[in-house]
């Protein structure tokens, strides 16, 4: 079959397109991927920076979706997304069955392959991490992103109100048709505009998968009790807190490691599914889907979100 590989830790440009055998998938259900979600981590496993550091050379991908062609739990012929860790692009991958979820009809191939690492962290952060309240206010950085897309509609079905920060006005039409409230596309000057639209209040959570410079700004954008959700580093800077800023309004620095967390207990993938397939259903949560590249364009795809090019959603086709 054909895979995506990295052989050597120098970055997207140099993953290659291969034929290799058939994962085993002893214990396991084996899929024909149709399409595979593209992430962050992905453009970090490239360079060797990513904490997971598989032994060379490897297939990347993590979330597939597509139909069971063999496995316990799934009846061939379903539609499913799943967790594949690693392997994902490819045109077929094995997944623990604890990690696979039925897709509703009306959820495309593209929109589950869209949804898994995006909307499950962005679940675990702001319901478990965040303990985001109806009536509250949700700042996200890169809310083009995503990221950025899945907090937005998941903060409107928590019936939160959500301010979006992106970096071009191009990208300020992706935050607006997610969902937000209000876009902010001025990064540099962000924190003068929260302050203006919560009415000097702030707001009570930040979403920021992106770090760097902003970081400090985020801290001054929050209101009494805020919590900055730290979920990535898109920036290349890891920022470092002054813990004096935490006490002047009882602020929170939460950490969003939802991988870390699921690991040590995968049943929780299921109980979050439980709470996103109603909105899946009703088509509130609708991932919102940039640039599809075919298997041989893999680098191609890497590098529009090295780049920070990325539109909502990247994919890959598999077939």
């Amino acid at each position: 079959m054909r895979a995506v590989q990295i052989t050597t830790l120098d970055g997207p440009a140099a993953v290659q397109v291969v034929d290799v055998p058939e994962p085993d998938a002893t214990g396991k259900v084996l899929l024909d991927v149709h399409v595979a979600g593209v992430n962050y981590p992905d453009v970090l496993m490239s360079r060797g920076q990513y904490q997971m550091k598989p032994e060379l050379p490897f297939v990347p991908g993590s979330e597939v979706a597509g139909v069971v062609v063999s496995g316990a739990a799934f009846a061939p012929g379903t539609r499913v997304a799943g967790f594949s860790v690693l392997g994902g692009y490819a045109e077929r991958a094995a997944v623990d069955a604890a990690l696979l979820f039925p897709l509703p009809d009306r959820v495309s191939f593209e929109a589950g392959a869209a949804l898994l690492m995006n909307y499950l962290t962005v679940d675990f952060g702001l319901v478990r991490r965040g303990r985001l309240q109806a009536g509250e206010t949700v700042l996200v950085h890169g809310a083009a992103g995503g990221i950025g897309v899945a907090t937005i509609q998941l903060a409107k079905v928590l019936g939160a109100k959500v301010i979006a920060v992106v970096s071009s006005d191009v990208k300020a039409d992706i935050a607006r048709k997610a969902g937000a409230d209000e876009v902010i596309a001025d990064p540099a000057g962000f924190l003068a505009q929260v302050k203006e639209l919560t009415g000097g209040r702030g707001v009570d959570v930040v979403m920021d998968p992106v770090g760097g410079d902003r970081f400090t700004d985020s801290l001054r954008a929050l209101a009494p009790e805020g919590r900055l959700l730290v979920v990535g580093f898109t920036a290349g800077g890891i920022p470092e807190v002054k813990v004096n800023r935490l006490l002047l309004n009882n602020l929170s620095v939460v950490g969003v490691g939802w991988g870390a967390f699921w690991m040590r207990d995968p049943a929780y993938l299921q109980e979050q599914w439980a709470r996103l397939l109603p909105h899946l259903e009703d088509g509130s949560l609708d991932p919102l889907v940039g640039n599809s590249y075919p298997l041989e364009q893999a680098a191609d795809a890497l590098l529009e979100l090295d780049e920070r090019r990325a539109l909502a959603k990247v994919l890959l086709t598999a077939r």
